[in-house]
């Protein structure tokens, strides 16, 4: 993807227009899989209000149930692939491009990738 930035063309993957300013991110350029597991690829943005990963699951792979001790929300977008959300007591809801899950934080979530899966998550406030 090519993106403008003040009149100037850019091929990176991540173009701040100014210091604290709007940016754009091509998560195209962080499509890439590990056979077989997950790969924390992108940390897209780390903020003192919310975090925002691009992890990528190899089919078959799982991204483990887990909760965190703490108060805050998570979301969980499927921008590429289909398979589950995981949470407690073997929990399983079927997730696919488009689908996002919202739980709390201290909530046990996790995912299974059906196929190669995409998935972005945001932690508010973050970890």
């Amino acid at each position: 993807m090519l993106i403008v930035n003040n009149g100037a063309a850019c091929k990176s993957p991540l173009i701040s227009m100014e210091e604290k300013a709007m940016k754009v991110i091509d998560l195209d350029a962080t499509r890439e899989f590990t056979e077989g597991s997950m790969k924390r690829y992108f940390l897209v943005q780390d903020s003192p209000y919310f975090k925002i990963i691009n992890f990528n699951l190899a089919a078959g792979a799982t991204f483990p149930v887990h909760s965190h001790d703490l108060d805050g929300q998570l979301s969980i977008l499927v921008i590429e692939g289909s398979g589950f959300f995981l949470g407690e007591n073997g929990a399983e809801i079927a997730a696919k491009t488009g689908d996002m899950l919202i739980s709390e934080i201290r909530e046990p979530h996790g995912v299974r990738a059906g196929s190669d899966m995409r998935i972005v998550v945001t932690i508010a406030p973050p970890i």
